[in-house]
């Protein structure tokens, strides 16, 4: 059996990730902070004929994330994919310029998509390295990559604010320092860029389904033996190809 937790799995990118996974026969865990949602998105794919199980996680809180490894632990004894799904974007601090940024913002986002992602891949390190070759997989963006937010030329470069932006580059660095450990061991660990969705996190506004935005996650998730680790991986935005890797 082949188990995968996703977190922030009630909804979006992250449900459709777990949809996705089912597909291919893989036991997911739907990580949400929220009871009645989790419950209720773990069922809906069990409709669907998926092997599907509610997890309460809040990746902000210490305490949540040991009992769902104890649990993980308990019923099954490894895990073989961890996907950090589980982001906000904080909102706006007034004219969204970096001067505008308020600590407390600052500070909330990072223990979402920073914070939150280290302490819940320390939680699970153990359980992973039971497996025969785990995948760790965070989900990142574009807006991360210092390359293509300085190109004048870019669908990046009107975007200026430094929360959501700042900790997915501080993310892609997590993956690069996590890949780097675990460089000799059968466990590859790298970064998802969804590209553009239409989600709650952007009040629907993006180019591209929740389903598309699963596809980069599914992907790394399921890499075979001679994949790559150490890689911010997913939808190239303005490419002549769909996906591909993109620059750090």
């Amino acid at each position: 059996m082949t188990t995968a937790l996703i977190t922030g799995a009630n909804k979006g990118i992250g449900f459709e990730t777990a949809r996705q996974l089912a597909a291919r026969g893989i036991t997911v865990l739907l990580g949400a902070r929220d009871k009645d949602l989790g419950q209720a998105a773990a069922d809906a794919l069990k409709a669907e004929g998926a092997q599907a199980h509610f997890v309460q996680l809040d990746v902000t809180d210490e305490d949540s994330i040991a009992r769902a490894a104890e649990w993980i632990d308990s019923e099954f004894g490894s895990l073989d994919i961890l996907i950090n799904n589980a982001g906000i974007t904080g909102g706006m601090d007034r004219d969204g310029k970096p001067s505008s940024t308020s600590l407390a913002n600052l500070r909330r986002v990072y223990d979402t998509n920073v914070f939150g992602v280290v302490a819940v891949i320390n939680a699970l390190l153990p359980l992973l390295r039971r497996a025969e070759a785990a995948r760790i997989v965070n989900v990142s963006s574009e807006v991360g990559s210092l390359d293509m937010m300085l190109n004048p030329e870019g669908p990046m470069w009107q975007m200026a604010s430094i929360p959501y932006p700042s900790s997915k580059t501080a993310l892609n660095m997590v993956t690069a320092m996590y890949a780097k450990e675990l460089w000799e061991t059968p466990i590859k660990v790298n970064a998802a860029n969804p590209g553009y969705c239409a989600t709650d996190l952007n009040h629907n506004t993006g180019f591209r389904s929740a389903a598309q935005g699963a596809e980069p996650s599914v992907y790394l998730a399921t890499l075979p033996a001679d994949g790559p680790s150490g890689q911010l991986w997913g939808f190239l935005w303005g490419s002549d190809v769909e996906y591909g890797r993109l620059p750090w």
